[in-house]
């Protein structure tokens, strides 16, 4: 027999030649073959075939003899059986793949929840009701770098900058106590502005070995921090052994009588500072009479600032007796301070004692009557050095400003003067501006919140049409309206000096805003602000100062406020196509704000 198989259509074969394999098959009904591999002969697999048949043995044994030479390989029963086993192994293997699956997903996610139960309970965490402090301990520690990151490039700034400012950043005791010492042997900063801050007492003291070797620092300013009277002793005592800061910030810092006595405790020692300032604190007489008994003693300080305190008549009486022993300061500021006339009678005659020069005088909100505009009067006619005089916010009345005006009338120092909100009335007004024609010495005059009316206009107008040199001049809510608005229109025709005119909330309308256009509308090469702010001014008035705009090209306007008024987008647009328009013909660019 050959050892070579051939197949024949009634036999099933199989043929293995390299990576090619073919399958035949045929089912006879009565006769059944298993085909097993028995071993590799001459490179191909034997096998060894069992034949079932329904002949007699000899025919059998020829079969089976048949079947070594053909080797046929039945396959249905094999197809058979993997049919049927095949669902249940697809079974068997998703089963263990899904079961592997929620093994490795659930299990680690109960234990990661069960160890964050645990550290729940831990004693790391401070549950507190305050906003953002139930962290732990990580997020705390993540949140303390951030704080000095930004503390390092505070410190950064102190050590690059000649003026830095650190207002508002409430960074605390803490945050000085680490910033302080970026100020030791610091030779670039010279002005620092550490203001609301949180700064207490306690953070003050970090000073102490810093300033005193610092020679290049000139501006200190701690205002708006609590410090106290405790704080402003320490920072005393620091600075008596200072010998750079010149300006000493201290407002709002609930000083009080004991802070006012470190102070002037400091003022007797310390002659490097030239301006102090302790405004809006609580310092009454004794605090008052303190510093006025270091003043004889300082050949140094200039400026004084006690706005907002609680001096009185006896408090500034007391400063005006330190005063006439002092040769150096030259501003006094003492607004709201309650002095009333008897204070002010007190100071003018301390002011007219002393052999110093007074150039800035701010006695404004001081409950001064008639009677103490006497004696400001009599001061005024005295002085040769006072250049700016604040006594807004009193109520001298026509009385007291007919007495201002006759002393102005022999004073040629004062350049500006502010006698708004002191009910005068036109009379008043009328003995102001007649001041104006013979005194050329005045270039700020505000006398606004005075209800002085269309008359009150009409003689201030009349006035700086020809003469004056006054060149900012506030008259608003002074009920000017319409008829007033007239009188000040003629006089901007005419008048070459004033370059800045406030006339908010005068009742102008749009009769009066046209006034005013129509006069816009000629050359005046000195008016450059105009402020027409809460006047009830509507698109008509808008569209009459926006023609005037474009009419004028040479206009010298730089900025016009309209603010506060009834004007809608169409007004709106009409002016802002009037800025639009001169500054394509002459390249200039006039502000409008609505």
């Amino acid at each position: 027999m050959s050892s070579t198989s051939t197949s024949s259509p009634s036999s099933s074969s199989i043929s293995l030649h390299s990576t090619r394999h073919t399958f035949r098959g045929i089912h006879h009904s009565l006769r059944r073959t298993l085909v097993f591999p028995t071993a590799e002969i001459g490179g191909r697999l034997r096998y060894t075939s069992i034949r079932a048949s329904s002949g007699s043995s000899g025919r059998s044994r020829r079969a089976y003899r048949e079947s070594q030479a053909q080797n046929p390989l039945p396959t249905a029963p094999v197809k058979d059986f993997a049919t049927a086993l095949a669902p249940a192994g697809v079974f068997l293997a998703v089963s263990f793949v899904l079961w592997k699956l929620v093994g490795k997903v659930l299990l680690p996610k109960s234990q990661k929840s069960n160890t964050a139960e645990n550290k729940s309970s831990t004693p790391e965490t401070k549950w507190s009701f305050a906003p953002g402090s139930n962290l732990f301990k990580n997020l705390s520690q993540k949140i303390e770098r951030g704080s000095k990151l930004k503390l390092d490039d505070f410190a950064r700034e102190l050590r690059s900058f000649r003026i830095v400012d650190l207002s508002g950043r409430n960074f605390g005791d803490d945050g000085m106590i680490f910033l302080a010492e970026s100020l030791a042997y610091n030779k670039a900063v010279e002005e620092v502005d550490f203001s609301a801050n949180g700064i207490t007492s306690a953070g003050l003291k970090a000073f102490d070995g810093i300033l005193q070797s610092n020679f290049v620092l000139k501006t200190l300013n701690l205002s708006g921090n609590p410090i106290g009277d405790e704080g402003a002793k320490c920072l005393c005592e620091i600075l008596v052994r200072n010998t750079g800061i010149q300006k000493l910030q201290l407002n709002s810092t609930g000083l009080g009588d004991e802070g006012a006595k470190a102070i002037a405790e400091l003022l007797k020692k310390n002659s490097n500072l030239t301006a102090i300032e302790l405004n809006n604190n609580t310092i009454d007489y004794s605090g008052f009479a303190s510093i006025a008994g270091a003043l004889p003693e300082n050949n140094t300080i200039r400026a004084i600032h006690l706005n907002g305190n609680y001096g009185g008549a006896l408090g500034v009486a007391a400063l005006a007796k330190g005063l006439e022993g002092n040769k150096s300061i030259s501003e006094l500021h003492l607004h709201g301070n309650s002095m009333g006339n008897e204070g002010v009678r007190s100071l003018m005659s301390g002011l007219s004692a002393r052999k110093g020069r007074m150039t800035l005088l701010d006695i404004s909100n001081n409950e001064i009557g008639s009677r103490g505009a006497f004696h400001i009067a009599e001061y005024v006619k005295k002085t040769k050095s006072l250049l700016w005089l604040n006594v807004y916010m009193n109520d001298i009345g026509d009385e007291g400003a007919e007495k201002i005006a006759d002393a102005l009338k022999q004073n040629r120092s004062i350049t500006t003067i502010d006698l708004g909100g002191n009910n005068i009335h036109a009379r008043g007004i009328t003995c102001i501006a007649e001041v104006l024609k013979d005194n050329n010495v005045i270039t700020t005059l505000e006398i606004a919140y005075n209800p002085f009316g269309h008359d009150g206009a009409k003689a201030i107008s009349e006035v700086l049409k020809f003469h004056g040199n006054v060149k900012t001049l506030k008259l608003g809510w002074c009920q000017i309206g319409r008829k007033g608005a007239e009188f000040i229109a003629d006089m901007i025709k005419y008048n070459t000096t004033i370059s800045t005119l406030d006339l908010r909330a005068n009742g102008l309308m749009d009769d009066g805003a046209v006034c005013l256009a129509q006069s816009l509308k000629v050359v005046n090469e000195a008016l450059t602000s105009v402020d027409l702010g809460f006047n009830e001014i509507r698109d008509t008035g808008a569209f009459a100062i926006a023609q005037a705009l474009k009419a004028n090209e040479d206009v010298a306007l730089t900025s016009i406020n309209l603010s506060s008024n009834f004007l809608t987008k169409l007004g709106q647009s009409a002016l802002t196509d009037a800025s639009d328009h001169v500054m394509e013909m002459n390249g200039k660019e006039v502000a409008v704000f609505f």
